[in-house]
């Protein structure tokens, strides 16, 4: 199956006419007729019911298309980095992470990086789920999480980054929001919305919360939910800082409680590129000289 054929297939699907799709990829009908038949022959099912009038999708060939509009995608994507790469980088640091502002000053890291090293390229990669494994499998140079994931890893380096506290979340207009510092009590008789993959310390907090009997509760499940869950008046909820976009849309006013969230970077004990340890250590700076910054 080529590139061609695939694209072949995909115009086809959406205009459903050989002479249409044929004039917008710029080849003659018998040409693309031609592969369009390869195609079928090498996948071994028909794909287009052909008639007078043009053509239809076979049951088979709409959910073949779906999956290979994806892929089309996907490989797309794939050449444009390829491209952009080899114009400009040799060498490339992929940071995975599971939200954008879960490093904040990322992309004041990387403007800095490129000062002193244009053709290094840094690729945030974003993964909300299974980015441990995806790092340990090596499709990532650098991964931001907490350290008490890490506690049974090996051949990987730890490097400390920063400690993020508890925050409530709340609307702008809550009344909490005058605050400056929240305490359990000020919680009670409100809605507060739980889980969604809530690292142990702020499990913690919540069920100790619960375990008062003075609060409502329900769970949300994730924190993208939760967002929508708080402009909705649903609800308050308690997050790490370091999921705090700053974006000024809610309130975040720190809880007053003792647990915190050690926020660490791993990178492989085999990757001992400069470029690595120099990256690394303009986020520790910047992170190091953020002294009143809510973290």
């Amino acid at each position: 199956m080529t590139t061609k054929q695939i694209d072949y297939c995909i115009e086809l699907a959406r205009t459903l006419n050989f002479s249409r799709a044929a004039e917008n990829q710029f080849v003659s009908q018998p040409t693309f007729s031609y592969q369009i038949r390869l195609l079928e022959e090498e996948i071994g099912f028909a794909l287009f019911e052909r008639s007078g009038k043009g053509a239809s999708l076979t049951p088979a060939g709409a959910q073949f298309v779906s999956f290979l509009s994806g892929m089309r995608e996907d490989l797309k994507r794939a050449i444009e980095q390829g491209q952009n790469f080899s114009a400009k980088y040799k060498d490339a640091i992929t940071v995975s992470m599971m939200v954008r502002q879960a490093i904040y000053f990322l992309p004041e890291a990387m403007r800095l990086f490129d000062q002193a090293a244009p053709d290094v390229q840094i690729v945030p990669k974003f993964q909300y789920e299974n980015g441990m494994d995806s790092f340990l499998k090596g499709d990532a140079d650098i991964l931001f999480t907490l350290r008490e994931h890490t506690r049974q890893l090996s051949n990987v380096i730890v490097h400390d980054l920063f400690d993020s506290r508890i925050y409530l979340i709340a609307q702008r207009d809550d009344p909490l929001a005058e605050k400056n510092l929240i305490t359990e009590s000020d919680l009670y008789g409100r809605t507060l919305m739980v889980g969604g993959g809530s690292p142990n310390a702020l499990k913690a907090v919540q069920h100790r919360l619960i375990a008062s009997g003075k609060i409502d509760y329900f769970n949300s499940a994730d924190h993208d939910t939760t967002y929508v869950n708080i402009a909705a008046g649903r609800g308050i909820c308690l997050a790490p800082g370091f999921l705090n976009d700053h974006s000024g849309q809610f309130a975040w006013i720190p809880f007053d409680c003792e647990e915190h969230f050690e926020c660490v970077l791993c990178t492989h004990k085999t990757d001992a590129r400069q470029s690595l340890a120099s990256f690394i250590n303009i986020l520790k700076k910047l992170y190091r000289d953020a002294v009143a910054f809510p973290l």
